[in-house]
């Protein structure tokens, strides 16, 4: 029930089809961050309208808040929320680790305090795995430790942590329809990369992920670490990049042959005003678009954009309207499927590198 097949490539960069108990997914996709089970501001029939065709939920914030039971007794995550379509969970390490003021790692997990109401819970690989398998998603991922990126050491030994937490995340998961993917660690450092990467391939899984970058590197460093890892990494498996989302980096990631990717800047950025191009970045609340009749992108072809002007966009943005958040959150979604939309095309097509180049161009790279 779950397969990947490479339909075209064109130097790295790869244009692919993802099977999915929950539906197929034409790669190269971004995915619209649902942490708590909902992508905010907008409805699951916005969602299929601006084309989303995979969604991301949390496992930290899911096993917080309502709980993995509740979800598991409502028919899993599909059936909670209302979407059809495929879901990927992520396996909580990141949260674990960056939320919690106060967390102890060891071997075995990570022991870790709620940022809800301050309770005492434990991760493990074991336990991680379970609360994906009562969730439901159709792509659950590995527990890992994902720390900062510039400290060998602490690297070094996160990686080694990762690699033995994989081993016991796959024992655990045995065989289900779920997709268990192994996380690539290493921080900035080239051998360490390699080394996770030679090691994450071995274990043969459906896909494989490169984390623990988009974490404070420098551009130039997550180009390069991200051009390495994927070179490493199996041709004939699906290659995720977490969180990433900006256009020019899923351009970017995309020609050094990355298929998936997440983040929640889209939406965030909705919520803050912000409207996303292709090439820029727009803060609707500003005065000259008080009487702008035109709408927020151009070239845009999204509800928003059809039917509303950037002038409503900026009133309701300064009124402080839900319906902003909920405007903009459709745009800049919209946005970033159409372009990947466009890159998959022109992998297709043969024509990505001609395409790269009108992209870098626009936006003065």
């Amino acid at each position: 029930m779950f397969e990947f097949k490479l339909l075209a490539t064109e130097n790295r960069a790869r244009a692919g089809l993802l099977n999915t108990p929950h539906g197929r997914i034409h790669t190269p996709v971004f995915a619209p961050v649902g942490t708590q089970g909902s992508v905010k501001a907008v409805t699951p029939a916005q969602l299929l309208s601006v084309g989303t065709s995979l969604v991301l939920a949390n496992t930290y914030h899911l096993f917080l808040r309502p709980g993995a039971e509740i979800v598991q007794d409502q028919g899993g995550l599909h059936n909670f929320m209302n979407w059809s379509g495929p879901i990927l969970t992520d396996s909580g390490g990141f949260q674990v680790f960056s939320l919690s003021k106060k967390n102890d790692i060891d071997d075995e997990g990570v022991t870790f305090k709620s940022h809800i109401d301050g309770s005492s819970h434990r991760f493990t690989p074991e336990v991680a795995i379970d609360i994906q398998h009562r969730l439901g998603a159709d792509i659950i991922m590995a527990f890992d430790q994902c720390p900062e990126p510039y400290n060998r050491e602490i690297n070094e030994k996160a990686m080694v942590r990762t690699h033995n937490w994989v081993l016991r995340c796959k024992a655990a998961h045995g065989s289900t329809n779920q997709a268990l993917f192994g996380i690539v660690q290493g921080g900035v450092f080239p051998d360490l990369r390699a080394e996770s990467a030679r090691f994450i391939t071995e274990l043969d899984l459906p896909g494989n992920a490169i984390g623990g970058l988009s974490v404070g590197e420098s551009k130039s460093e997550l180009q390069s670490m991200t051009r390495l890892v994927a070179d490493i990494l199996p041709v004939g498996k699906p290659r995720y990049l977490m969180g990433v989302g900006s256009p020019a980096e899923l351009v970017s990631a995309v020609s050094n042959g990355v298929d998936m990717f997440d983040c929640v800047l889209p939406t965030r950025l909705a919520r803050n005003s912000a409207a996303m191009t292709r090439s820029k970045q727009m803060n609707m609340k500003q005065a000259i678009y008080a009487n702008d009749t035109r709408p927020v992108d151009i070239e845009c072809s999204c509800y928003c954009c059809a039917n509303f002007s950037r002038s409503y966009v900026r009133h309701l943005c300064k009124a402080k309207e839900i319906l902003g958040a909920t405007l903009l959150t459709i745009h800049n979604l919209h946005m970033l499927h159409d372009m990947m939309q466009d890159m998959r095309d022109a992998i297709i097509a043969g024509k990505f590198g001609s395409w790269k180049r009108a992209f870098e161009d626009s936006i003065g790279s």
